[in-house]
């Protein structure tokens, strides 16, 4: 308990240092401190070097604010902009670039040679959410004992998951087939119809996962 609750307090301790440093890199009217600023007014026309304390009264008094863009400039660059706009902008922006960077990550669906339609169906549910989460899936089947000698089976099962997968989603595969002892797996991509290529996932859906794309 003691460890989560440091753990919980480290997490808060960053997030406020993160915002600190986001309240520190644009710095606005009175908290810019340097005695001069260069100056872009709101039609990006750029006004020279001012006193800090007239750049501050002109945005003023053309109904903006005075922000600072650019501190590390000598001397820093300020422009002329509405703060809570701007704010607002470098939020979304800064969303978007979290959103970009979020990893994708492989989850697994497993399959056996007997699987029941019930279970068949819920499992290919499965996959259709962690493709909609973006994610990629790992198909699998693992034999045991006697059940090795159907790996012939093992590959109709799996090619038969992924087919049905195909006709909501244009697929690639990131990983072909591949066998390793008793263990059949693939992973595979997935984007749903009609956001991009439809024609091209009609035409990838005819290629099959044979023998010949099996790593051994």
């Amino acid at each position: 308990m003691k460890l989560k609750a440091r753990m919980r307090i480290h997490r808060h301790r960053r997030f406020q240092r993160e915002v600190e440093r986001e309240r520190q890199l644009f710095r606005v009217n009175e908290r810019i401190r340097v005695p001069e600023v260069q100056v872009i007014d709101e039609q990006g026309e750029n006004l020279g070097a001012l006193p800090t304390a007239q750049a501050l009264a002109t945005a003023r008094e053309r109904g903006f604010d005075l922000i600072e863009v650019n501190p590390k400039a000598q001397p820093p660059i300020c422009k002329f902009l509405d703060a809570k706009q701007f704010k607002y902008e470098q939020e979304k922006a800064r969303r978007l670039q979290k959103a970009h960077a979020k990893k994708v990550e492989v989850k697994g669906v497993r399959l056996s040679l007997r699987i029941g339609e019930h279970d068949r169906t819920m499992r290919l549910e499965k996959a259709k959410e962690f493709f909609d989460e973006g994610n990629r899936v790992a198909v699998e089947i693992i034999l045991r004992g006697r059940e090795r000698a159907h790996g012939a089976m093992a590959r109709e099962v799996i090619q038969k998951f992924v087919n049905d997968l195909r006709s909501d989603y244009q697929l690639s595969i990131d990983q072909p087939l591949s066998v390793q002892g008793g263990r059949f797996s693939l992973v595979v991509g997935g984007r749903k119809h009609g956001t991009e290529g439809k024609q091209e996932a009609e035409e990838e859906g005819e290629d099959e996962l044979d023998s010949k794309s099996v790593v051994q």
